[in-house]
Formats: C-alpha cells, structure tokens, sequence
C-alpha cells in the first residue's frame, strides 16, 4: 500500500505518497480540485507492482504546506511545485497523469518541460482554456475580466460547511453530498467514502486557497475572478494551456473520461441559460469536451500521438468508479509507449 512521508523542496513541503519499487518506470499522479493524494491511493496500489507510483498533495490541499495560491499564474505555481518534487526525489523522467483541475497542472507542466515527460494521461481533465468563462471550441472569453467563473461562483453555503468541517448528509450543498452528486455517477459510492471526505474537507479555504477572491465586474453577476486563490487560478480569466499543441518534443497523450461526467462536458447542448437577476448578460454555456478535443486533435496534427477512450457508466472519477477499466486502458496506453520505444 501507498506510505506518505514529507518531502522538502526549495520551494515548498510537500506531503507524498509513494508506492513500488524506486527503481521501476515512475508514473506520477496529480489530484483534482477540492481532493488530495489519496483519491489515487487504490490506483497506486493496483499500479504498484509494476511502477514507482508517486502523488503529491497540492498547495493548499492535503498536508502540503499550505502557500498561498497566485491566480494570475493559472496554474503554475503548482507545476513548479511538483517539478521542485521530482528533483528533490532525483527522477529524470517520468509518466505523468492529472485529474480534472490535476489535468490543468499537467498541462502546464507539458508547456514548462515537455522533455522529461515518457508520457501524459489526462483523466476528466478541465479544459486547456479553464473552467467557465469562455463560450466557443476556440476559448473565446464571455467577457474580458473572466467573467462569469472563478471564486465568486461558488455557493456560500458549501464553503462555510467546506469551513466547519461538516461530515454529514442533511444539507444538498454538504461536502459529502456534493461528493457523492458530482463525483460519481449515481447510484455508485466507493468503499473508502469517508476517507475521500477527510480529503475534501482537508482543503485549506480562504481569499488564498479555496475558492480565492472576487472582485466587482461591470458583467454576469457582478463578479469575476480576482488575483488569488485556486478557483480563480484555473478560470478562463488566467488558465491557458492551448499551446500545447505546438510544443516539442511531444510525448504520448492519452485522454480518458467517465462519459457520464457532470463537471466536464459540453454545456451547450444542455441547452441551459443563465442570466443576471436584470434579466441582461446572458451567460454562454462552455462546451468543454470540444475544447479538449479540437486542442488535442490540433496535437495529433502536429506530430504527437494522441488518444481519447471514454469509459462507459462513470462519472468524474472514472479510476474509482471502474477502476479495473481505468487501470487496463492506462497500462495499455503505457505498454505501446514501451513498444514503440523498443
């Protein structure tokens, strides 16, 4: 089973859990927003026999040392940090999978150093032009302060369950409850539940972690994401990842995904409409899995490898879900990689 230890960087703390023998091909996991390392624990012990599995905690979440989150870096203070990780654990080069807004950390650590990537999987990844606040396949901002998206847009009444720890299952918006709508496909609830809660409420919230700051916008709402916190940091206002299609070298990539997803998706074909309480600023829906998919077609046409796999009946979580299918497509992805370097 996967053990936690601190690592010290020069940047940062970092709380890690590591799995397998250190000598075997590395594969380094990256948790999703409101989450920690251990939502890849099962992963890392299934992968175990046959890698050296890796999965930090992130700034403010789990038991890494809480820095403060920089929005206007859209991202990559977190990239840093895990590249600051692998020094310090002294591996040269390795496979690299990211969970929804985990997948925006991997993204950007595609753009940082491509070259010490074997290979990237990116599962339920949020889009390489962020969450909320742009409106086409292209990442065409609503409107030019990021709104709508960001801090604002979280509902008050999680963030102060998320705040005073709440366990329980007698409010909608209760961290478990929301776990249980948006993580996974109904009637599905892993075995380890409660532990994946801990996860959750372990998030460090506050105008520097969890959601982050708004600020007054002229648009939707009234609001739009400010300098800081990890809401704001994967917004449209400060996210962009879309060059990856142009970077080099241009290690594999595969992109799987719970077909079922209520997080990830095309919006726009919900057919749903929000507007401001005037009745003015419609807010456009983001079609999300076009995004993904004309950036990383855009990859593949530029010389990398790519391949998209959905996995049928899961949700947001598709390597807790249906771990069996998920580990299988990983390791298969990883065996060609084998192959072709052969």
């Amino acid at each position: 089973m996967p053990t936690a230890r601190i690592i010290s960087t020069p940047r940062i703390t970092v709380n890690t859990l590591t799995c397998g023998d250190p000598a075997a091909e590395v594969i380094l996991f990256i948790h999703g927003n409101l989450s920690s390392s251990v939502f890849w624990e099962q992963t890392m012990a299934v992968l175990g026999d046959d890698f050296f599995c890796v999965a930090p905690d992130l700034r403010g979440f789990g038991a890494t040392e809480p820095l403060k989150i920089d929005a206007t870096l859209g991202l990559n203070d977190m990239a840093e940090d895990i590249l600051a990780l692998i020094a310090a654990l002294k591996i040269s080069r390795f496979h690299l999978v990211g969970h929804s807004m985990g997948g925006g950390v991997a993204m950007k650590m595609l753009l940082l150093r491509p070259d010490i990537l074997h290979s990237v999987t990116l599962v339920n990844t949020i889009s390489p032009y962020g969450y909320a606040g742009s409106v086409d396949e292209w990442g065409t901002p609503c409107h030019p302060d990021g709104s709508p998206g960001g801090a604002g847009y979280v509902d008050a009444e999680f963030i102060r369950r998320l705040t005073e720890g709440d366990r329980s299952k007698e409010h909608a918006l209760s961290p478990r409850n929301v776990l249980e709508r948006l993580y996974f496909r109904p009637p599905f609830v892993p075995d380890n539940i409660d532990q994946l809660v801990d996860a959750v409420l372990a998030t460090h919230v506050g105008d520097d972690w969890y959601p982050g700051n708004a600020v007054a916008s002229p648009f939707w709402q009234g609001l739009a994401p400010g300098e800081r916190g990890v809401v704001n940091a994967f917004s449209a206002r400060y996210f962009d990842a879309s060059e990856i299609a142009s970077i080099q070298p241009k290690p594999p990539l595969l992109w799987i995904r719970g077909v079922d997803d209520l997080i990830i998706r095309n919006e726009d074909e919900l057919q749903q409409e929000e507007t401001s309480p005037g009745g003015s600023n419609s807010r456009p829906a983001q079609p999300m899995l076009r995004q993904i998919r004309r950036v990383l077609e855009g990859y593949r046409s530029k010389g990398g490898v790519f391949k998209e796999q959905g996995i049928a009946d899961a949700g947001h979580t598709p390597f807790l879900e249906k771990p069996a299918e998920f580990n299988q497509a990983l390791v298969n992805f990883l065996s060609s990689i084998r192959q072709t370097s052969d």
